[in-house]
């Protein structure tokens, strides 16, 4: 790596070598790290405990080189770093980083913007632009809707609906931006019965409660008829929004959008599509039929460390109408250098954000549209080997329609599932985590990371059956 240039005055101290010493120092960390993930145990070695000891507690007086900080941080660290990388690694919906991303991400670091504003950031403001037009053609989303860059799936669902409660309640003539909520009319919230936590969050840091349970059926699919009588029955004429489900955590499956939507809509609700991880259906021929209709919301939430497989701090808020993001998210500064032609801050909860769009636009550029939609069908294919591994084993009961990337299974009663859970972690081959899903314990697998091969998913299927006939 060739020498950075020197910075500042001649009297002061040049931190170019200590720049390249360090930064050489990571490489050698991070590439020796990556190298073992094919065949190390899944589940860390260390505890909190043994990593605070070897990182030690004591803030030093002076000052460390850079390098031997490195050093350290790597060294008392790795013991106690789960294999989340790991093509065996099914825990949760994390993806695994590609490596275009996991280079672009490394640059966005070393450039050092604070890309909220165009004139003062061009570069990576026209990242943000390039890959703002593709994720919409790419989803099938409408051309002139806006996508916010956010930290994730949690803060693209809170910027979405807090776009939605502000647009639902200037229709009914109260501006919440002026006014606050107090006084209001308030805003009824509807979701199917499976909504992931992180939606019942956002509204909570909206003001808005707990949303009110539409019924769903056995794969957690929203049922439009229970949303028409609930749209319909009483008298709560309150400003609505409903928020529907391209995932469903457990089985993977998708509100029927279409018909959904056209319900909301007739009552003048907003609708909100949280997609975290199943908005990319919407990418590829083959699972194109899961999201039909769903470019006709008003919102969208995804985030893209899940199936678009990008480092965390990108998940991606996009909204039909650029003017209700930007008049929910937006503020304005003497000392701002505000563009004619709108500003990315705008369109996120923050001021300060680092260039998000960079990996995010990495990805797309590598992979290409063909590339995303082989990534997707690639997922749902191992998922679906899964299903069909886990079928064949004596007391075994997939437990879901295997539609995406999820795959819910039990092994008899609730114990014996736990117990068998329990095996697969200590096993260390790889990651599979238990949870309840229609009141019963479940060994959940979510199939998310580029890496995942046939090898992985038969080597899991192997200790999966070693768990099942120790237990």
């Amino acid at each position: 790596m060739d020498s950075l240039p020197a910075v500042g005055h001649a009297d002061e101290m040049d931190p170019s070598p200590d720049a390249s010493a360090a930064l050489a120092r990571a490489h050698e960390h991070a590439l020796r790290w990556l190298a073992t993930l094919p065949d190390r145990a899944v589940p860390p070695s260390a505890s909190v405990a043994e990593v605070v000891a070897a990182l030690g507690t004591e803030l030093p007086d002076g000052p460390t080189d850079p390098a031997t900080v490195v050093d350290l941080l790597a060294e008392a660290a790795e013991p106690g770093l789960t294999a989340m990388p790991s093509g065996r690694f099914f825990g949760f919906v994390i993806g695994g980083t590609h490596p275009a991303a996991m280079a672009a991400d490394w640059l966005t670091s070393a450039w050092d913007q604070n890309a909220g504003m165009r004139t003062v950031t061009p570069a990576t403001t026209a990242v943000d632009d390039i890959a703002e037009r593709w994720i919409l053609d790419l989803l099938g989303l409408p051309a002139d809707g806006a996508v916010g860059f956010v930290t994730g799936g949690t803060m693209a669902n809170f910027t979405c609906l807090a776009a939605g409660r502000d647009a639902v309640l200037t229709r009914a003539g109260w501006d919440v931006a002026a006014r606050g909520l107090a006084g209001s009319p308030g805003v009824r919230v509807l979701a199917g019965a499976e909504t992931h936590g992180s939606v019942d969050l956002a509204l909570r840091y909206l003001g808005l409660g707990a949303p009110e349970h539409v019924p769903v059926d056995d794969e957690g699919r929203l049922e439009p008829a229970g949303l028409r009588a609930l749209l319909e029955g009483g008298d709560d004429q309150r400003p609505t929004i409903v928020v529907l489900q391209a995932g469903n955590i457990h089985s993977g499956a998708f509100d029927p959008f279409g018909e959904v939507i056209a319900v909301a809509h007739e009552h003048g609700a907003w609708v909100h599509i949280d997609g975290a991880f199943g908005l990319f259906a919407g990418a590829s021929p083959a699972f194109r039929h899961l999201v039909d209709g769903y470019e006709a919301a008003d919102s969208w939430a995804t985030d893209a460390h899940k199936t678009l497989n990008v480092p965390y701090d990108s998940g991606l808020a996009i909204v039909r109408d650029p003017g209700a993001l930007r008049a929910a998210m937006s503020m304005h500064g003497d000392y701002l250098i505000q563009d004619a032609a709108g500003d990315p801050f705008e369109k996120v909860p923050e001021l300060s954000r680092r260039a998000r769009a960079v990996p995010v636009w990495a990805v797309l550029r590598s992979l290409g549209r063909t590339g995303v939609a082989e990534l997707v069908e690639r997922l749902c294919r191992h998922a679906r080997s899964f299903a069909d591994g886990i079928a064949v084993i004596e007391g075994a009961d997939v437990l879901n329609d295997v539609v995406f990337t999820q795959v819910c299974a039990a092994f008899g009663d609730d114990a014996r599932t736990r117990e068998i859970v329990r095996r697969m972690l200590e096993d260390g081959t790889a990651w599979t985590t238990g949870s309840v899903w229609h009141d019963r314990a479940v060994l959940r697998i979510s199939v998310s990371n580029w890496s995942t091969t046939d090898a992985d998913v038969e080597r899991t299927l192997e200790a999966l059956r070693r768990a099942v006939g120790a237990a």
